[in-house]
């Protein structure tokens, strides 16, 4: 017996017309006429009534989409309706999107040109299409509309919000990483932020045909890597860290054991054996956190040949510093900074978040011996997410961590499209690691380091 056969009279558990004021919207809010809206409001909430939506549970995303199809066209069926087939097709799908996806943000998960989605109580909803934000048509209709995706978002991987526990960090399916604040700390209504999940995997091609960095620079990456470096990338929110490090990683050879260490897992490895680690939040009772400190410290005995934590933020800071200077050489890591010298300097920081006071001049003796390399990325005002600093860390002088610019974007202004313009050169310094990679036969050439320009595209 079908779903359609199957129909129920009381409401489901999961849906109700108290949640929802109206369907989410698949399309643009212009894609419907007022009449057409209207009535895709009228099916939605008949639909609510009529429909036990727990029959749903048991079968696929594909199938359960077909039987709500059927259930939606019955009942069309039986009303003569001024609307053609397509303008039908597209109320049966938002209401699709409604009973089984993330209404509104359904349209927008589907276009791979979002990178993140911003949702703003029931004000329009707001995306980041190359770098720059936009506002978008979309919108939901009420407060409860949006706590309903925000609930259904959260349960699905295990974890709450309410007003004892008001914030919330979750991912979808593919990966996107999703923040959530309500009421009472979010004063105006419900707010959600999605960071997408790339769907394809950039290589460093990619980003040299897209302006990101230079074609020089990308075959040096290749030979600091495959040459085990310790390579830091910084940069700020949105400045396309991970981004850096998905690409740096994919140089690492295939028969290496690569441990990920991860708040959200976003890295996406192409190599045949890697371990995925990610943290967890405490439960109800604020029990049973673990923490990337705690995951840093139990990949030391999983026998890593390398060791990839997506960001440092805390007191894993210290215990990453130790593994690299303990043997687990070519590690790579992201961390929150505008110049790589800030970078350095958040990192004395968080490893006082350990709880382990160190002097100051030992520790930036560790730091200068655990780190080789320091990349530093940025989302410049046109929106391109660009490399603008390769830096060595040359050692210590006295109290000084000493370090070398190896390659350097030159900004020159912008064009009237309001582009960036701008070479990348390298600045003349030959690097102390050069040694290095001609020993492991990874030699770029004394010549890579000649003083010279690459005009970005």
């Amino acid at each position: 017996m079908n779903l359609r056969q199957r129909l129920s009279g009381t409401e489901s558990r999961e849906l109700s017309r108290d949640s929802w004021n109206t369907p989410g919207m698949r399309h643009a809010e212009n894609s419907l006429t007022a009449e057409e809206q209207a009535y895709k409001q009228a099916l939605f909430q008949k639909l609510v009534k009529t429909l036990d939506l727990s029959l749903l549970s048991g079968l696929g995303d594909k199938e359960a989409r077909s039987q709500i199809q059927l259930v939606c066209e019955s009942m069309m069926r039986e009303e003569t309706l001024p609307f053609n087939a397509s303008v039908r097709q597209r109320i049966v799908a938002d209401l699709q999107d409604e009973v089984l996806g993330l209404g509104p943000l359904e349209a927008l998960l589907a276009d791979r040109t979002v990178a993140d989605i911003l949702v703003n109580g029931t004000e329009p909803i707001f995306v980041e299409r190359h770098g720059k934000l936009e506002q978008t048509t979309l919108r939901f209709a009420s407060d409860r509309h949006l706590m309903s995706i925000i609930d259904r978002i959260v349960s699905s991987v295990g974890r709450r919000v309410d007003e004892s526990s008001p914030m919330v960090d979750a991912r979808l399916k593919d990966g996107s990483r999703v923040n959530a604040v309500i009421p009472p700390l979010a004063i105006d209504g419900p707010m959600l932020s999605i960071r997408r999940f790339s769907v394809d995997n950039l290589t460093a091609q990619n980003l040299v045909e897209i302006g990101t960095l230079s074609d020089t620079v990308a075959r040096l990456l290749e030979a600091i890597v495959k040459s085990r470096l310790n390579v830091l990338v910084s940069g700020g929110t949105g400045a396309g860290k991970t981004t850096m490090l998905n690409v740096l990683s994919s140089f690492i050879p295939h028969n290496e054991r690569i441990v990920t260490i991860e708040d959200s897992a976003e890295l996406q490895l192409q190599q045949p054996h890697v371990v995925r680690l990610e943290t967890r939040p405490p439960n109800i009772e604020g029990r049973g956190e673990v923490t990337q400190r705690d995951l840093v410290r139990n990949s030391l005995r999983m026998r890593p040949d390398r060791i990839i934590i997506g960001e440092v933020r805390g007191g894993e800071t210290l215990d990453m510093l130790q593994a690299m200077n303990t043997g687990h050489d070519g590690s790579l890591t992201t961390i929150h900074a505008n110049t790589p010298r800030d970078a350095l300097t958040r990192i004395e920081s968080m490893v006082a978040m350990s709880g382990i006071t160190l002097p100051m001049r030992p520790l930036r003796a560790q730091i200068a011996s655990a780190i080789d390399v320091v990349l530093q990325v940025e989302r410049q005002e046109d929106g391109k997410r660009r490399l603008v600093s390769v830096q060595e860390i040359n050692g210590q002088e006295g109290d000084i961590i000493t370090m070398s610019e190896i390659f350097s974007f030159r900004r020159q202004g912008m064009d009237e499209e309001g582009n960036v313009i701008g070479t990348f050169a390298a600045t003349g310094v030959v690097p102390h690691f050069y040694e290095r990679l001609r020993q492991r036969g990874m030699d770029p050439g004394l010549d890579v380091f000649q003083p010279g320009e690459e005009q970005w595209r």
